[in-house]
């Protein structure tokens, strides 16, 4: 980089042209080098950066679980807080900066409301917050512990793998953590670059004895997020953070619950099954409308939401009637659970395939800041995917 640095400098000092200053010639490189410059291009200031890949379509006002109201996902996760404090008096929530409000707001208001000793900073240590949280739920507490971004989970991976997912099992079921929530922000975001966008979903659907659940939308998360309080089994809840303010819907303002390990068609189709979570709906949302309008395809869209335990039955009846499945997912392609959805539905379907399996995923590479448009699995990616299908 410094290296770079005083070439660039040399280079401005005895041949570039900046700002009107020196008419010395130019080289292509120089050239290439102040366009790429946001300093010295002229359109800079009327250009944007579009983080979002996708339009987020909310769901239709569910009316069977009382008065609504209009919320962001972050709001609604909020809401899902609040009902549990005030039904729960055994519930805390802790974690870093969580009694401030927490850096996306989702715990906003709730330390005023409830007091310093249910809503409460932890140190910046995520395998003691995790380590806290197995401690309070096998007290018979209901813990809800927040991770401040799920790419900071791993120092507490040995908590969570060797600890809380085996408590109930190691002592035969005499005691157990089964009482722990931990929250964590997850997915791209735009901006995020290496230590801000990543999605380790895979990394826990290998550890039996926890549960791993991704909405993908404010409905669903305040759903899955008081389903996953109040189940007996610890549970990793991951909240798409690029939804937290461009995901809005009505959402109900009482508690209520959307099973965990149970599959959604959110539409019907008859030649490719699509199945994705979190964010990566909403673009599979677009990519079954390109597929209808323009190769005259029709998609069943299917929203995994919970990751472990799976909801197997559903996507392998989709597969019988299709004969055709995409996966996408934002994290890297290898080992992704992309992959263990491809071998169950090879394994159980093989029969009724009328293509390979196709997953479309991010890259084997570190999650990249500005090359990140290249990186997500968009809209286009998935599109060419079902073209390569219903042409083989």
């Amino acid at each position: 980089m410094a290296a770079a640095a005083r070439f660039l400098i040399r280079g401005a000092n005895s041949k570039l042209s900046i700002s009107g200053i020196g008419t010395g010639a130019q080289s292509s490189f120089g050239v290439t080098l102040l366009k790429l410059s946001p300093s010295c291009n002229s359109r800079t200031k009327t250009q944007r950066r579009h983080a979002s890949h996708f339009t987020f379509q909310p769901d239709p006002v569910p009316t069977q679980y009382g008065p609504t109201q209009k919320m962001n996902l972050f709001q609604s996760v909020t809401s899902a807080l609040d009902n549990t404090l005030a039904s729960d008096p055994t519930a805390v929530i802790f974690g870093e900066d969580v009694a401030f409000g927490g850096v996306f707001r989702c715990t906003v208001g709730l330390r005023d409301k409830y007091g310093k000793d249910r809503v409460f900073n932890t140190p910046l240590c995520e395998q003691g917050i995790v380590g806290f949280g197995i401690g309070v739920a096998v007290a018979g507490a209901t813990a809800i512990a927040e991770i401040q971004f799920a790419d900071y989970i791993y120092p507490a991976f040995d908590q969570i793998v060797n600890e809380a997912a085996k408590y109930r099992y190691r002592s035969g079921n005499l005691f157990d953590c089964g009482n722990l929530t931990i929250r964590a922000p997850w997915g791209c975001v735009g901006h995020g670059s290496l230590y801000h966008s990543q999605s380790p979903e895979a990394f826990f659907a290998h550890c039996p004895g926890i549960k791993v659940v991704i909405p993908r939308s404010p409905v669903q998360a305040k759903g899955l997020l008081l389903s996953c309080i109040a189940d007996q089994n610890p549970c990793i809840f991951f909240e798409p953070k690029i939804l937290y303010r461009a995901a809005v819907e009505q959402v109900p303002v009482e508690a209520y619950t959307v099973p965990l390990s149970q599959a959604e068609i959110l539409q019907e189709g008859s030649d490719v099954t699509l199945v994705a979570w979190g964010t990566q709906i909403h673009v599979m949302r677009e990519v079954a409308n390109m597929a209808q309008e323009k190769l005259g395809v029709s998609c069943e869209l299917i929203d995994l939401q919970t990751i472990l335990p799976w909801d197997v039955e559903t996507v392998c009846k989709s597969v019988v009637k299709t004969g055709r499945l995409l996966i996408s997912h934002e994290a890297p392609v290898t080992g992704g659970f992309a992959a263990e959805i491809s071998s169950t539905v090879q394994e159980e379907c093989f029969l009724n395939l009328e293509a390979p399996i196709s997953r479309v995923c991010g890259y084997d590479t570190p999650f990249p800041h500005i090359f990140e448009p290249f990186y997500i699995p968009d809209k286009w990616k998935c599109f060419d995917a079902i073209k390569r299908m219903i042409n083989y």
